[in-house]
C-alpha cells in the first residue's frame, strides 16, 4: 500500500465543516464529497500520499445527545466511501467533538476494520475515554495552529495505513494507551530505579517510566462557626435538574450548572425532577431524588437545630467526562455566589 495514493475520509462537527455553529449544532449526519473545512488542512499533509474522498460532518448537539444513532449513521457513510484511513478532527478542547471523534474512530476500526487517527487536548472528556482504543495525537487547546496539527495527525494515520510500526506515545506525540511491551533496557529495574533517584536527590533532570497526573493542592477549609450556626448549602455533581432540564445541562463533558430553588420545599418530588447524567444508572434518583439531594433530611436537620439554616438554592451539574478547568470555573462561581449569599458550609454529593 506504501506506493498506492490512500482513500481517506475526514470526520469534522458543525464548525468545521463550515455548516454553521451553535445554531447547526442539531444536524445529523451527511457527507460531502472530496475535502471541505478543515479537511482541506488534511488534504493539504497529505500531499501525494493520500486523497480526501469525503468529508462526514454532524453536528455536536445531534452526536451527544443520540450518540449510538449518531455512530451507527457516521460508520455507514464512512463505510460508503471505502477508505483506507479515517482522519476525526482534531477537536481541540471541544468536548463533545472528542467524544464523538473517539467514538466513531473505536466504531470505524471494529466494524470496518480500517484505521483511525484523532486529535485532542489533554483536558478534552474524549481522550479518557477514547486513548485506549484509538490514537489519539495530543493538540493544543485552540485551532490556531490547524495545519501544525493536522500534520501530525496525518503523519501518525500514514504509518497506520502503511502498516509500519508504532513507536511509543512521546515519539510520535500520541496519548498513552495503556498498552506495554517488552523492550531490552541498558539495566535492569532496580538499577534505573536508583538512578532515577539519585537524579532526583541531586536536582538533575530524569524521566520517569511510570508518569502520575498532577493536580494542585487544595487546602480543606475551617468551618468557623459550630453547625448549630452555619448556614448550609446542598451543591451535587451527579445531575439533578427541574423536570425538562431547563438550563440545558450536558449528559457528560458538562459546561453548565443549574441553580434550584428549594424555599417552602420541605421534600423534593419526584414527579418535578429528572437526571441526565450518562455516567451511571440513575434510576434510583429518578425515584427519589433525596437519595442524591438530601433535603429532606437537611430540613429535619434545620428544624432540630442541629445546623443553623438550610440555603434555599441548591446547585447542580453533571460530572462525568467534565474537564478540569470547567469543573473549576464552574466551581469558582458556585463559590462566589454561595459567598455572597452567606454561606458557610457545603455539603457536596456526588454519584
Amino acid at each position: 500500500m506504501a506506493a498506492e495514493t490512500l482513500r481517506v475520509v475526514c470526520y469534522l462537527n458543525q464548525f468545521f465543516g463550515q455548516l454553521g455553529g451553535e445554531d447547526k449544532a442539531g444536524v445529523g449526519p451527511q457527507v460531502v464529497d472530496g475535502a471541505i473545512g478543515a479537511a482541506r488542512a488534511v488534504q493539504q499533509a497529505l500531499g501525494d500520499a493520500g486523497t480526501v474522498v469525503a468529508t462526514v460532518i454532524c453536528g455536536d448537539n445531534y452526536a451527544a445527545e443520540q450518540a449510538e444513532r449518531a455512530t451507527t449513521e457516521l460508520v455507514a457513510l464512512v463505510a460508503a466511501a471505502r477508505p483506507d484511513l479515517l482522519v476525526a478532527g482534531p477537536a481541540f478542547l471541544a468536548g463533545r467533538y472528542g467524544v464523538a471523534c473517539g467514538a466513531l474512530c473505536a466504531a470505524a476500526q471494529a466494524e470496518l476494520k480500517i484505521p483511525t487517527v484523532t486529535g485532542m487536548h489533554a483536558e478534552n472528556p474524549g481522550v479518557e475515554l477514547y486513548r485506549r482504543q484509538v490514537y489519539v495525537v495530543q493538540t493544543g487547546a485552540e485551532a490556531t495552529r490547524m495545519l501544525p496539527e493536522v500534520q501530525r495527525l496525518v503523519a501518525l494515520g500514514l504509518k497506520l495505513a502503511r502498516g509500519e510500526a508504532i513507536g511509543a506515545p512521546a515519539a510520535h506525540g500520541y496519548f498513552a494507551r495503556g498498552v506495554t511491551r517488552n523492550i531490552v533496557a541498558g539495566a535492569n529495574a532496580a538499577d534505573r530505579a536508583v538512578a532515577m533517584l539519585l537524579d532526583k536527590l541531586a536536582g538533575r533532570a530524569f524521566t520517569t517510566e511510570v508518569p502520575r497526573p498532577a493536580f494542585p493542592p487544595v487546602a480543606a477549609p475551617r468551618l468557623v462557626k459550630t453547625l448549630a450556626g452555619a448556614t448550609i448549602a446542598l451543591v451535587t455533581d451527579g445531575g439533578l435538574v427541574p423536570r425538562g432540564n431547563p438550563d440545558g445541562i450536558e449528559a457528560l463533558n458538562a459546561t453548565r450548572y443549574g441553580a434550584y430553588s428549594i424555599e417552602g420545599k420541605s421534600s423534593l418530588d419526584a414527579a418535578q425532577y429528572d437526571n441526565p447524567h450518562r455516567g451511571y444508572d440513575t434510576t434510583w434518583v429518578k425515584q427519589d431524588p433525596h437519595r442524591l439531594v438530601p433535603v429532606d433530611v437537611a430540613r429535619e436537620l434545620e428544624q432540630s437545630g442541629a445546623i443553623g439554616k438550610l440555603h434555599e438554592t441548591i446547585y447542580s451539574t453533571v460530572g462525568v467526562a467534565t474537564t478540569l478547568a470547567q469543573s473549576a470555573r464552574m466551581g469558582r462561581e458556585i463559590a462566589e455566589k454561595l459567598r455572597a449569599a452567606g454561606v458557610d458550609a457545603v455539603i457536596l454529593t456526588s454519584t
